[in-house]
């Protein structure tokens, strides 16, 4: 027989990561946000499952917002369903607009780029005050001072706890990073979110009857680091080192899937 294993905190500080339990090292959190030197918003967001070509870049009419929506598709027949994401995101400033959106998605991971101009606002009047006062109020959208501070910190002592916290952009499908299903066969079904990790960098092995899964997902353009994970995913009713041959592994769009046979 072979069965899930609980997501336990491997510390006492709890999950290195409370966005993913396998994360091991390197950004916590679902997403990145930062302001690169040139004022361009970079954005990482965590969508896995879904292919290069299954999400949609939409900017609101203000241009000032934009919306991405993606779809994870059923990989597999044993998925409990597809997955659909919505995340919005904009400019925090008063005083521009989203002039271009560079998307790239690679590995369950969306990147995006928004570069910004800024627009020519002319601040109306105001009923009864002098004309030598209409620009004391000191307002981003009408002085034309244009200082951003915009960004995550993947490293916030916040992303780590003892609670996993389900993904705030899934609004059909699974909410968790590890899903599995006893089949009538015996054998177990589990997949695991290991997004950013390309799919020949994922390594499964048993030792002592347990499965472990470990992926490496390098950095990319503008991320603030690599990561890396790893744990494990079930655990044999006998402890025993079975071949990995006898495992059907699928590895895609940083996702990994496996069917344990039972020992």
């Amino acid at each position: 027989m072979v069965v899930p294993l609980s997501a336990i905190p491997p510390s006492r500080d709890g999950f290195y990561a409370i966005n993913n339990q396998f994360l091991a090292n390197g950004p916590k959190g679902f997403q990145e946000l930062k302001t690169l030197e040139n004022e361009d918003m970079f954005i990482r967001v965590d969508f896995p499952g879904v292919p290069q070509d299954g999400m949609k870049v939409v900017v609101d009419d203000t241009k000032t917002a934009v919306t991405v929506f993606a779809l994870a598709p059923k990989e597999h027949k044993h998925d409990s369903s597809p997955r659909n994401y919505i995340y919005t995101t904009g400019l925090v400033c008063k005083c521009c607009e989203i002039s271009a959106v560079a998307a790239h998605m690679s590995d369950g991971v969306l990147r995006l780029l928004l570069s910004k101009t800024q627009i020519a606002t002319q601040r109306p009047p105001f009923l009864g005050v002098p004309d030598s006062e209409q620009f004391v109020v000191k307002d981003h959208a009408w002085t034309g001072s244009h200082k951003v501070t915009y960004g995550t910190d993947p490293h916030d002592p916040v992303l780590t706890g003892r609670v996993l916290q389900p993904h705030p952009w899934v609004k059909q499908g699974s909410l968790m990073s590890y899903e599995s299903k006893q089949l009538q066969n015996g054998c177990l079904y589990v997949r695991v979110d290991m997004p950013g990790v390309p799919k020949e960098r994922f390594t499964v092995s048993v030792k002592s009857g347990m499965v472990m899964v470990t992926g490496d997902a390098p950095a990319v353009s503008h991320d603030s680091g690599g990561r890396f994970y790893s744990g494990e995913v079930a655990m044999l009713s006998n402890p025993i080192d079975i071949p990995i041959r006898q495992i059907k592994i699928i590895s895609k769009n940083g996702v990994i899937r496996l069917i344990i046979p039972p020992a």
